[in-house]
């Protein structure tokens, strides 16, 4: 917990100061001009940045098992997936986490766990992986696995997200903003941002959002 309090602290600081920088260069006075307000441009962007981030952690678990085509073992069916179960929850108690779900996937070696929450995550493992490495290197993998969930990794990457969805929002509207000003300029009667405005900030927001992403991963 003091690790995300001091991790939220920290992005809250960097869009303070990015607002800062903004003010001394002179971005927030242009911005002004052109009818965007850049404190509440900074609050817009930090609560859709962060909002977007938390609700993909809250739904990440669900999502998975739909992409992944992950069937949950309630009742083990063999001896295989009876070793499984017994090898998360071994696991988990000496990590101190509540059991995980447990299931299995089609596809190539792969194994991921995802979750919002300690008590209540997902731990999935590929038939390519049970098929094609031993008890031991599977033990190790779900270990790795349930390492993640111990460690609140899973939180933190949303946080990370989070900041960097915050940048995405921020700075596609900013340029939107300066682009739709430029092709506006001798326009008098202009009210409100036009269509420049909205075809930058959607095309930014895909760019720099697959950018975003690809950091993150």
């Amino acid at each position: 917990m003091k690790r995300i309090v001091l991790l939220v602290l920290t992005n809250v600081l960097v869009v303070v100061v990015l607002g800062i920088v903004a003010s001394l260069l002179g971005v927030n006075r242009y911005l002004t001009g052109t009818g965007l307000n850049l404190g509440l441009l900074l609050g817009y962007a930090l609560v859709i940045g962060f909002g977007g981030a938390f609700i993909s952690l809250l739904i990440s678990k669900p999502l998975a098992k739909w992409s992944s085509g992950v069937q949950l073992i309630e009742q083990p069916q063999n001896a295989d997936e009876a070793w499984i179960v017994q090898t998360v929850q071994k696991l988990s108690q000496q990590a101190g986490i509540g059991m995980p779900e447990v299931g299995i996937f089609e596809g190539e070696p792969n194994a991921f766990a995802t979750g919002a929450f300690r008590d209540s995550a997902l731990v999935a493992v590929s038939t390519g992986l049970l098929q094609g490495m031993t008890r031991d290197e599977v033990e190790a993998v779900l270990g790795h696995e349930v390492a993640h969930i111990a460690n609140g990794d899973m939180v933190t990457m949303t946080l990370i997200q989070g900041v960097m969805n915050t940048f995405v929002v921020f700075l596609s509207r900013v340029i939107g903003y300066a682009v739709d000003s430029f092709l506006r300029k001798n326009d008098e009667e202009r009210s409100g941002p036009g269509m420049g405005y909205y075809v930058t900030t959607i095309v930014l927001d895909i760019v720099l959002g697959f950018a975003a992403a690809m950091v993150v991963a």
